[in-house]
């Protein structure tokens, strides 16, 4: 029996009660913002002492303490949870918040398998709760707009998009002692158990038990854009080569390409390399949809769109837009989304199907990149295979 109730029990005015699961930098930052647009904050939970004791700062007054995170979702009072952790909890946690009643707004990426995203789907849509996934681009303006051009612009035919995120990554940090009391067992959850280690703890990102580096965090923007602009699906086939890594400790490199086939008839290509040379937020990534007739990039704070001109010894943008610094709303917006569609329930703009398409590209371009091998998508069979 599911506890899920398909209207909500808020009215339009009411106020929404919120609960952090994970407050480290990510999960405070969410707390902030959850906060700035009129949710109280009314709960924190983290299995690190020191992270629970900064996101009970951030959080709103009186807020509560909790370790375990089955008490947040034990609390009738909280009607919304945030899943900050890292990527290997997330599918867990989306789908006991479900079940016990809540709605969730649930980090980049959904999950950290094919068959994790498919039971959340399944959670979420037989409880009929709300679930946004922290994609935030779907909910940034100047995204929406792209969107409606390459929707209707004219580019012609779409047979390859590149991508590409560059910026600069001095090290880890492989000597950072744990600064308090951490609840290692409940950490590690369902990965491989281990002895305690505070440089997979801090840097848990470039470890495949529970993330898969930046080409893993950075895809779940990227390629869930491109899913977007290009009204696609889970790719049938995805290819990666990489260096070997230049951080020390870790076991994903910093700098990879992927190449995903999509069954509609594109390619598509998405390069991190985080030893390139820095650059401010606004010039690090852009990805160009190269059409028949015209090519649409888009970066993180701007679009341009070229149309053809064989002739031209230098292309002019027929229609642009650029907005350095802007990119800081998306979030909020993201955020906004969620709690109108609490209030209304109607699905949010990065729902779980829309999650679950970013999550098997990722989950393939990680099988591929640890076994060296060309990995396909088995749609009838839902597994990857290769």
């Amino acid at each position: 029996m599911f506890v899920g109730a398909a209207t909500s029990l808020l009215g339009a005015n009411e106020k929404v009660r919120g609960a952090i699961i994970g407050s480290g930098g990510r999960g405070r930052l969410l707390t902030a913002e959850f906060k700035e647009i009129g949710v109280e904050m009314a709960a924190v939970c983290d299995v690190y002492q020191p992270n629970l004791d900064l996101g009970l700062k951030v959080a709103s007054t009186g807020a509560k303490a909790y370790k375990d995170y089955k008490r947040v979702l034990d609390d009738k009072s909280i009607d919304v949870v945030v899943v900050a952790t890292p990527d290997h909890w997330h599918a867990h946690m989306v789908i006991d918040a479900v079940h016990a009643g809540k709605d969730v707004y649930v980090e980049k990426p959904m999950a950290h398998t094919p068959d994790e995203g498919f039971r959340i789907i399944k959670a979420v849509r037989e409880t009929k709760r709300v679930v946004q996934v922290g994609m935030q681009r779907r909910s940034f303006p100047l995204f929406q707009e792209a969107k409606q051009i390459r929707d209707t612009a004219g580019l012609g035919d779409v047979r390859l998009v590149n991508g590409w995120w560059y910026n600069h990554q001095a090290g880890v940090s492989s000597k950072k002692a744990f600064e308090g009391e951490i609840d290692w067992k409940a950490w590690l959850g369902t990965s491989p158990k281990r002895e305690a280690d505070a440089a997979r703890f801090f840097n848990w990102y470039y470890y495949w038990d529970y993330s898969g580096g930046l080409m893993i965090g950075q895809a779940a923007h990227i390629v869930d854009s491109i899913v977007w602009l290009m009204n696609a699906s889970i790719p049938s086939a995805v290819v990666v080569g990489a260096t070997r890594p230049n951080l020390d400790g870790v076991e994903v490199s910093e700098t990879t390409t992927m190449c995903l086939e999509y069954p509609e008839n594109f390619l598509a290509t998405f390069t991190v390399g985080y030893k390139a040379m820095r650059y401010s937020g606004t010039l690090d990534q852009l990805v160009g949809y190269h059409g028949s007739k015209a090519r649409l990039d888009v970066g993180r704070e701007s679009y341009a769109l070229y149309r053809e001109d064989p002739k031209a010894v230098e292309l002019k943008p027929e229609r642009q837009r650029s907005e350095p610094g802007t990119f800081g709303s998306a979030t909020r917006s993201h955020i906004r989304n969620l709690i109108e569609c609490v209030k209304s329930r109607k699905d949010p703009n990065a729902n779980v199907e829309a999650g679950q398409a970013t999550n098997v590209a990722r989950c393939m371009a990680m099988e591929s990149l640890r076994r060296g091998v060309r990995v396909r998508w088995n749609a009838a069979a839902r597994r990857m295979e290769g």
